[in-house]
């Protein structure tokens, strides 16, 4: 049986219940790992490396050259995606595995907002290659291309932003200037 103080503690604690809670406190970043994160060109607070974007921009400047250098398709065509891991193992990054151990240890959501904004460069850039294949003149390639790199470059931007765990008011307010 409760007691009269005992039911005003968990009337109190039920009414609280309601209330909005605060956003958890992040976990303070051990400083000798965040100083092995920085070094290798890794956010120590969001785990993932702008190295990963080189990839993108590869594409973006072959795509750049194709109006005035029609032949610079075929370099483009030979482009191929790659997940953020398949792109560290691929390079020649010094900390490759810390990079992908960061990434994988990376908070899930904003990690799934980052795989979500590759994924739809990644979707924008194999699309733009198949109507490349499909086009027979170098002036619809070169429009082609020209559009992709509008749509990709400023998706590049916004991975620039979620690397470095810009807000998204701050990341509106760069992207507006």
């Amino acid at each position: 049986m409760l007691t009269v103080g005992q039911m005003t503690l968990t009337a109190a604690t039920d009414a609280r219940s309601d209330r909005p809670m605060p956003p958890p406190t992040p976990a303070p970043i051990d400083e000798a790992r965040a100083a092995l994160l920085r070094a290798a060109n890794i956010n120590p607070r969001t785990g993932l490396a702008t190295d990963y974007l080189n990839h993108f921009n590869e594409a973006i400047m072959l795509l750049e050259m194709v109006p005035d250098m029609p032949e610079c398709v075929e370099d483009f065509l030979t482009w191929t995606p790659l997940s953020y891991a398949e792109h560290f193992w691929a390079s020649n990054f010094k900390a490759r595995d810390l990079a992908i151990e960061a990434y994988e240890s990376a908070d899930p959501a904003l990690r799934a907002n980052f795989d979500h904004l590759t994924a739809t460069m990644t979707s924008i850039l194999m699309a733009v290659g198949k109507a490349m294949r499909e086009a027979q003149q170098d002036r619809t390639r070169a429009t082609l291309a020209e559009q992709a790199t509008a749509w990709v470059k400023p998706l590049v931007s916004l991975a620039v932003f979620i690397i470095n765990g810009t807000t998204e008011n701050d990341a509106e307010l760069a992207m507006s200037n």
